[in-house]
């Protein structure tokens, strides 16, 4: 091997090490991103979620009004199921006090299921209380389900 053939070699290599370099830090850049959802108020993202489950297949979805809702942003039924849903859209993981009212208001609101709904994830006490008091969490991983469903 001559040495022109090893300058190529070393320039295709140092190449594609920089295109790997590169598509690793998008795929970072991308993660860090926030969605759409991310940058919406309390009642915005409601109706946000609101509009999801309709499309998922719920039905008589409702959005509670903002004061007096004991806790509850959404009322929905599906296959049956009624639901009493909590929103939060938050900027740091969601703790009991969702929980808490997603009980209370499961209950309020003559619901078989509460649940809450977030962009966020859960404190590992908000997980044992939901487990205890029987709450779905459905964090920002189901969120995007709930949009992957819809795109196909």
């Amino acid at each position: 091997m001559d040495t022109y053939q090893i300058i190529i070699i070393i320039v295709v290599c140092a190449l594609a090490m920089l295109v790997s370099a590169a598509l690793y830090l998008l795929q970072r850049a991308r993660r860090r991103m926030p969605e759409d959802f991310d940058l919406m108020e309390g009642h915005e993202f409601e109706e946000y979620c609101a509009e999801l489950l309709k499309k998922c297949g719920f039905e008589d979805v409702e959005v509670t009004r903002g004061s007096g809702d004991y806790g509850i942003d959404i009322l929905a039924e599906k296959d049956g199921v009624t639901y009493a849903i909590q929103c939060k859209c938050y900027n740091a993981p969601v703790g009991v006090k969702a929980v808490q009212e997603a009980y209370a208001g499961r209950d309020y609101y003559d619901r078989m299921v509460g649940a809450v709904l977030t962009n966020q994830h859960f404190t590992q006490p908000a997980v044992e209380a939901a487990e205890k008091l029987k709450i779905l969490l459905w964090d920002r991983e189901r969120l995007e389900s709930f949009q992957t469903f819809l795109k196909g």
